[in-house]
């Protein structure tokens, strides 16, 4: 790629001219695809018609009638349904304007001032709880149609499991959306929306984490250092050699991060989320990220890419307020975990959160949900599960008991039933938890 591509601004507007030319060329040829795949629906019915009234035997068939009737209706409704997900995108590019530079939304402005007047105004919903710990909102969600792989369901169902158990432990607020609030921004880009619309919603949630679906806590235990991040606005797991000298598209991560509700994290996503529209605009800035980080493959814009690119390009900007966490692992890659859990439960203990008892394990590359991944399914899945089940033995040995093995779903029992249960000792404090997570602790 020319110095100039290298050099260049990330495209934020959708071309005009050929750009143009190209997306309306290619509704119209999906048009006549469409208009295809309805006459080849019409042959079907046709003959299905003519099967229930002239028989089988006229038309040269043999036997099977009501398996391949039924067959014939399956493909039917499949036909129809395509068309109708093909109609519904192409109402949706209708609505396009490919000459306005992509925004989340109207420009909010003095948004801390406003926010404060709310929060005065609402003494009820206060942004600090007893003890003086922030409020924090987790955020986490998946696609709204069911999984390509049925199993991918099931652990999507684990997963969020998962996650109720952690936030139900730790006075955290929960949001699980399943909903596409902007189109554009479909795929890794979605949370950006989604973020910006629970932090105008919620004045009296002081930290959104976004979680992804594939991430799971591996630490019932451990608690983020709230503490830590006082005086930032933007947590991580991250390093900054990798990302600011060594320029890796791999630096950091953004399927865990902290983001505080103000001003300056809504004037962030406003700069981060115009390299997202789906297109034209994020194949161009996919083309830009691999020739400025280094290891990126030759892809489209990708979120966590488009932000190192932003805080590299932009540093004095934005890079001061941005708190890249190494000390434990609000971000822990399973590969490198996920067969050492046995080696973790022998030699040490939860509330650790780093590699000797990872925070969060996040599977990176498996995409349960999908119907392709970077690893094999079956790794992916038998991994998820060791996962879950380490996990919930934090959680089921508050009742007395323990999954028989990581690999396994079944339980067995602990310890035994006692005529005085109040007196019964949790090692891990996890039933009554004290939670800490003070702004001045």
């Amino acid at each position: 790629m020319g110095e100039s591509s290298k050099r260049g601004g990330l495209p934020t507007m959708r071309g005009g001219g050929r750009g143009q030319v190209g997306g309306s060329r290619l509704r119209q040829i999906q048009k006549t695809f469409n208009n295809l795949k309805i006459t080849i629906l019409c042959g079907f019915v046709t003959i299905l018609v003519l099967r229930g009234t002239i028989g089988v035997g006229n038309l040269g068939g043999g036997g099977g009638d009501a398996e391949t009737s039924q067959n014939i209706i399956e493909e039917t409704n499949r036909i129809l349904e395509e068309i109708r997900s093909t109609a519904d995108l192409e109402e949706d590019a209708a609505e396009i304007n490919p000459n306005i530079t992509y925004t989340l939304g109207p420009k909010i402005l003095d948004w801390d001032q406003k926010r404060k007047a709310w929060l005065n105004e609402h003494p009820e919903f206060p942004n600090f709880l007893a003890g003086g710990r922030p409020r924090i909102l987790l955020v986490t969600g998946s696609q709204p149609n069911p999984c390509d792989n049925p199993i991918g369901d099931h652990y999507l169902l684990k997963a969020a499991k998962n996650k109720i158990d952690y936030c139900r432990l730790h006075g955290i607020e929960i949001v699980y959306n399943m909903a596409h609030l902007d189109r554009e921004l479909a795929g890794y880009w979605a949370k950006l929306p989604l973020i910006r619309r629970l932090m105008l919603s919620h004045p009296e949630v002081e930290w959104i984490w976004w979680m992804d679906s594939d991430a799971m806590f591996t630490d019932m235990a451990f608690e983020i250092p709230l503490s830590r991040y006082n005086d930032y606005n933007f947590v991580l797991h991250g390093y900054k050699d990798l990302v600011f000298n060594q320029k890796s598209w791999i630096g950091l991560n953004t399927g865990s991060f902290l983001f505080r509700n103000c001003q300056w994290s809504l004037d962030l996503l406003d700069a981060w989320a115009p390299m997202g529209p789906k297109g034209v605009i994020r194949d161009e800035a996919g083309k830009i990220l691999t020739a400025n980080l280094k290891g990126r493959p030759a892809f489209e814009a990708d979120d966590q890419s488009a932000l190192i690119y932003l805080l590299i390009s932009k540093k004095d900007e934005w890079a001061g307020k941005v708190f890249l966490e190494e000390s434990y692992y609000l971000h822990g890659y399973w590969a490198g975990l996920v067969d050492r859990y046995e080696e973790m439960m022998d030699k040490y203990h939860p509330g650790l959160g780093d590699d000797r008892w990872p925070f969060v394990t996040h599977f990176v590359g498996c995409k349960p949900c999908g119907s392709y991944g970077d690893y094999p399914v079956e790794k992916c899945m038998s991994s998820m599960e060791r996962a879950f089940n380490f996990a919930d033995n934090q959680i089921l040995q508050i009742y007395g008991f323990a999954h028989r093995a990581l690999s396994s779903a079944k339980i067995k029992r602990i310890r035994n039933e006692s005529a005085s249960p109040l007196e019964v000792k949790d090692p891990l404090n996890l039933r009554h938890p004290t939670i800490t997570g003070s702004q001045n602790q």
